[in-house]
């Protein structure tokens, strides 16, 4: 009669990472701290957040100049600032979830080469088709890093931390827009010429090949390597990671699991729709698509409503083209102040994120969105420098609570709510699906901005954030210190 064996959670993944195992269940020297291998897995999922900070966001820096330069129309300048977005969404789904199927640090390694060749191309584009083309496919790779580097992190980390160095991590997407902007005034301040724009994604493309190189030289996540049933190469990997040494005993054990065995890429999404997995998949992607909504809206057209609002000096007496330097170096400077606040919130984020919890932070991060929007709303019917008082208030609220809650939350909860053979998929699904909302977003702003006003666009935005807090209510799953391997 065959005895019947017990799985112990003492050997799964999770808990040698969170430095419990068999030989010492209580604690040991590895979850006192992360080792190197560990820092720099987590140093290098930093920089896709940087990259779509700083290049998506830099993009309403580089419109003006590309307008003059091709020529083109309003319904072209919709086009070009959402192809990336749109890039983005289908990345996050088509390249994102293949890492369930080929690994973590394969797609890891791709995204980062295909930005780079699409940033080169972007930076000799010589016509609006490649430009279309080459920023869908810098979006293709941000979109893709949506979910991997979420999953590098969040693998191959201890529980406790898992939270504060994701949201670390998206913490990069702020320093990334801050950045940008600070290229673009840099750039345009000592380049006056209409090719400014082009040195802007040189500037970009530098960073972005050594990424791609450093990426090679990290282990594969253990939990994915596990779930393909490749035991030995899961161990080696995990010794690798807390450099433990490869004669040492790491006797790992797969956890139960009433998962199948992905046979194709659809299946695991045909999974996210079933009764166990629905309500984790609206959590994850309807709030997000609602964010979406006012950050790339706000975030990419912050100097459109500034200029529409303030209604600045215009530079005159020269040229078009240095008018619109001018006039685009001058409300850069105004961005940049009011985005100084996505710092501050994603700080209070990584702070609180465990102590208050991911949903809590998410619902009142909503509710602060709103406030600083009707601020913002406000602010349209005043004159004189409380107009401007009450404008920068709003938006620099809108910025902190966004990011204190609904921005850096609905990245983190994405990658944390699906099992690990899903994960991928999971969080891929709701970043295409978010980035469905900033895509609508990017293309309708304009022509919103144009047909109904700001006023009436921004009490649209209001609510739209009220009904973020109700959806999160509804659907809540908090996620705060659990085991990775438990959700």
């Amino acid at each position: 009669m065959n005895q019947k064996i017990e799985i112990q959670p003492q050997n799964t993944i999770q808990n040698y990472i969170d430095g419990i195992s068999i030989s010492n269940p209580v604690s040991s020297k590895y979850s006192m701290s992360m080792t190197r291998v560990q820092w720099r897995i987590w140093l290098l999922a930093t920089f896709g957040k940087f990259f779509e900070g700083m290049i998506v966001f830099m993009m309403g820096l580089t419109l003006p100049l590309l307008t003059l330069q091709f020529h083109l129309t309003e319904l072209q300048k919709g086009i070009i600032s959402s192809s990336i977005l749109f890039g983005i969404l289908i990345g996050a789904s088509a390249l994102g979830g293949l890492s369930d199927l080929y690994g973590r640090k394969k797609m890891f390694i791709i995204e980062m080469a295909l930005l780079s060749i699409c940033l080169i191309g972007m930076a000799t584009s010589q016509s609006y088709l490649s430009l279309l083309v080459f920023n869908f496919g810098i979006g293709l790779a941000l979109g893709c890093d949506y979910p991997t580097a979420h999953l590098m992190i969040s693998e191959s980390i201890p529980s406790k931390n898992r939270g504060k160095l994701v949201l670390g991590a998206f913490a990069f997407q702020s320093i990334g827009v801050l950045f940008g902007i600070l290229t673009g005034i840099f750039v345009l301040t000592y380049v006056n010429d209409i090719n400014a724009w082009r040195l802007m994604y040189i500037i970009a493309l530098i960073p972005s090949l050594a990424i791609t190189v450093a990426r090679f030289f990290i282990p594969e996540s253990a939990h994915w390597l596990l779930s393909k049933n490749r035991k030995a190469d899961a161990e080696t990997s995990l010794k690798r990671l807390l450099h433990r040494s490869q004669q040492s005993s790491m006797p790992i054990m797969e956890t139960p699991c009433d998962e199948v065995e992905l046979t194709s890429w659809l299946h695991g999404y045909k999974r996210l729709f079933k009764e166990k997995y629905r309500a984790k998949t609206i959590l994850a992607s309807v709030p997000w698509f609602i964010q979406d909504l006012g950050t790339y809206g706000i975030g990419i057209f912050t100097p459109v409503i500034l200029a529409s609002v303030l209604d600045p000096h215009k530079a005159t007496g020269g040229d078009a083209l240095h008018n619109t330097i001018a006039n685009t170096i001058y409300l850069a400077k105004g961005t940049a102040v009011i985005d100084c606040l996505l710092i501050v919130g994603v700080i209070c984020a990584i702070i609180f994120s465990e102590s208050v919890g991911r949903m809590k932070l998410q619902i009142y991060g909503f509710i602060g969105c709103s406030v600083g929007l009707l601020c913002a709303a406000v602010s349209v019917k005043m004159h004189g420098d409380y107009q401007m008082y009450m404008l920068f208030l709003g938006f620099m609220l809108f910025n902190f609570m966004n990011n204190l809650g609904p921005n850096a939350q609905t990245y983190l909860i994405s990658g944390e709510v699906f099992p690990v053979k899903i994960r991928a998929k999971g969080a891929g699904f709701a970043a295409s699906i978010a980035k469905f909302g900033a895509i609508l977003t990017a293309f309708l702003f304009p022509i919103l901005l144009h047909g109904i006003g700001v006023f009436t666009l921004l009490l649209c935005l209001v609510v739209t954030s009220l009904l973020g807090a109700w959806v999160t209510h509804k659907y809540r799953f908090e996620t705060s210190g659990r085991n990775i391997e438990s959700m």
